[in-house]
C-alpha cells in the first residue's frame, strides 16, 4: 500500500482539487482507494459527494476521540472510500494539546487497521454494512497550513505529492515544504519522501508557467538535497486551468463525474497514471505494509 499526502500551505493551488481529482482516477485504474480529508473546510469531503456531519464519526474522532479509522471510513464510489472531515478538526490542536505523540495519532490508526496494514488482515473488513477491501492508497488531503494535522499527515505518509502554481511566489512555498518534509523525516517519520511537483493551474500560452517549470525541473535535477527530496522529479503531467475542475465541487463531483472529456480529466487521469508508475529510487525493495514504519 502506498500512502500519499498531497500537501501546500499555500492555499488556492489546486491541493484539494488534486487529492480528489488523483484518488479518483487512480480508484478508475481499479486501485482501492481511500481519501482521507484532514482539511476542516471539509472540501474533499463535499467534493465528493459526502455532506459533513452525515456519517457517525469523522477525521475528528479518528484523531481525538480514538475511535479506529474503519468507524469513520465512508464508502463514496465505487472502488473510493472517504474518511470525512467536519469543521471540529479546526480544534484538534487545541483538544489534542498535551497528549503524547498527538503528532503521529493518524499512524498508530493506519497502522492498526487491516484494510491499510495486510500483516492484520485475514479477509474483508466489515464497517456497518459496506466491506472495505484492502487499499491500495491512501491519500491525505492536509490542510493549507503546517501545524498539527500536517505533521498527522507526514508522520503517517511514505510520499509527499506537492501542487503547485506556476507563479514565482510559489517557490517559496516549495522551499518551505521541503524544509517541513526534512524535519518530519528526521524527527518523526524516516521513511518520508518527496514524490514529485504536480505543475497545477497551468498555461501553455504564457512564458511565466514554462518559465516556473523549468526552474523547478532545474532545482531537482542540480540539488543534491536531502535524502527524503533528492529523488523527487516533476511530472510531465500539467494540470491545465480548466473552468470544468473548478464547476465540479459544487455539484458534489469529481471532474470525471462532471465532465468526464474535459481536458481537466485527461489531465488527472494521467497524472494518475503516471504517479501509479512512479517508484522512488529509495523505495525499491523496501517493505512496503505500514506496520514497518518507525515508531
Amino acid at each position: 500500500m502506498r500512502s500519499i499526502a498531497i500537501a501546500n500551505q499555500k492555499g488556492g493551488v489546486g491541493k484539494t482539487t488534486t487529492s480528489v481529482n488523483l484518488a479518483v482516477a487512480l480508484s478508475r485504474l481499479e486501485k482501492k482507494v481511500c481519501l482521507i480529508d484532514l482539511d476542516p473546510q471539509a472540501h474533499a469531503t463535499l467534493h465528493v459527494g459526502v455532506s459533513p456531519g452525515s456519517a457517525p464519526y469523522t477525521a475528528y474522532d479518528v484523531l481525538v476521540n480514538n475511535q479506529p479509522l474503519a468507524a469513520a471510513t465512508v464508502h463514496a464510489h465505487e472502488n473510493l472510500w472517504v474518511v470525512p472531515s467536519h469543521l471540529d478538526l479546526s480544534v484538534a490542536e487545541m483538544s489534542l494539546a498535551g497528549r503524547s505523540g498527538r503528532e503521529s495519532i493518524l499512524r498508530e490508526r493506519l497502522r492498526d487497521d487491516p484494510s491499510c496494514n495486510s500483516s492484520l488482515r485475514n479477509d474483508e473488513t466489515t464497517v456497518g454494512t459496506s466491506q472495505r477491501p484492502q487499499f491500495d492508497y491512501i491519500i491525505i488531503d492536509c490542510p493549507p497550513s503546517l501545524g498539527l494535522l500536517s505533521l498527522n499527515a507526514m508522520a503517517a505518509a511514505d510520499e509527499v505529492l506537492l501542487p503547485l502554481q506556476p507563479h514565482f511566489l510559489a517557490l517559496h512555498g516549495l522551499s518551505k515544504l521541503l524544509e517541513t518534509i526534512e524535519l518530519s523525516a528526521e524527527h518523526i517519520n524516516p521513511r518520508l519522501r518527496l514524490l514529485g511537483v504536480a505543475i497545477c493551474l497551468y498555461e501553455a500560452g504564457t512564458r511565466l508557467a514554462a518559465e516556473v517549470g523549468r526552474d523547478v525541473e532545474a532545482f531537482f535535477a542540480e540539488a543534491g538535497g536531502h535524502p527524503s527530496w533528492k529523488d523527487a522529479r516533476v511530472f510531465q503531467t500539467r494540470i491545465r486551468r480548466n473552468i470544468r475542475l473548478a464547476e465540479a465541487p459544487s455539484f458534489g463531483q469529481s471532474i470525471f463525474e462532471y465532465a468526464h472529456d474535459s481536458n481537466g480529466a485527461s489531465d488527472y487521469h494521467s497524472l494518475a497514471s503516471e504517479v501509479d508508475a512512479a517508484v522512488l529510487p529509495s523505495r525499491q525493495g523496501e517493505p512496503g505494509e505500514i506496520n514497518k514504519m518507525a515508531a
